[in-house]
């Protein structure tokens, strides 16, 4: 099992506080109760690394980790709905987008779907706009082990397909479970290899 060496940097609220580093930076992204802080626990092997709630939409700021002093790991605010005011939700949708914009040492942006569900529009957008910019990206099913993930296979391919409407050829895609560990080494091996490729 890979063992990671994760610290906290720190959380910035806008663009003015994101942290003055070089290292090569992957996003972690997705809707605001898709399990992301669950998943970057079991990313890093750390319980506590990143704070998990029953609350959908806690994360308000984007939390910055050093990895091995090798990459950053870039945790982003939920989009879409969370129980919070029109003001903060437009607030977090800016601060996203500076960071998807101005960020310029993003090497990819994973963009955490869960695997329960039929295909969401704001993740079918949310992806559409990183195509756009042509930004790296990757789809991380999770949740795989949850009561109902027997019909995972069914909405992968259903999300596919939808997407498939706007991509000519689909991004790389991870089939993950925090609880029954699965798809940990193969993330992180996605990430040794983007990093080898620009060296």
């Amino acid at each position: 099992m890979k063992e990671l060496k994760a610290k906290f940097l720190l959380g910035s609220p806008s663009r003015k506080f994101f942290p003055d580093t070089k290292l090569p930076e992957f996003a972690f992204a997705g809707r605001s109760n898709v399990g992301k802080s669950s998943m970057i626990n079991f990313l890093t092997w750390q319980n506590k690394l990143a704070k998990t709630s029953s609350t959908p939409g806690k994360t308000k700021e984007i939390n910055f980790f050093d990895i091995d002093n090798q990459w950053i790991l870039a945790d982003l605010p939920g989009y879409g709905y969370a129980k919070t005011g029109k003001k903060e939700r437009e607030r977090i949708q800016l601060l996203i987008r500076d960071y998807l914009h101005h960020r310029k040492q993003i090497f990819c942006v994973f963009v955490l779907v869960d695997s329960r569900i039929p295909p969401q529009s704001s993740d079918l957008e949310f992806l559409k706009a990183l195509g756009e910019k042509n930004l790296p990206c990757a789809i991380v099913f999770t949740k795989a082990d949850k009561p109902g993930s027997k019909g995972a296979l069914k909405y992968l391919k259903d999300f596919e397909k939808r997407m498939l409407e706007d991509w000519e050829e689909l991004p790389p895609s991870f089939i993950t479970s925090s609880s029954n560990k699965i798809g940990r080494e193969q993330i992180l091996d996605f990430i040794d290899s983007s990093l080898i490729s620009t060296n």
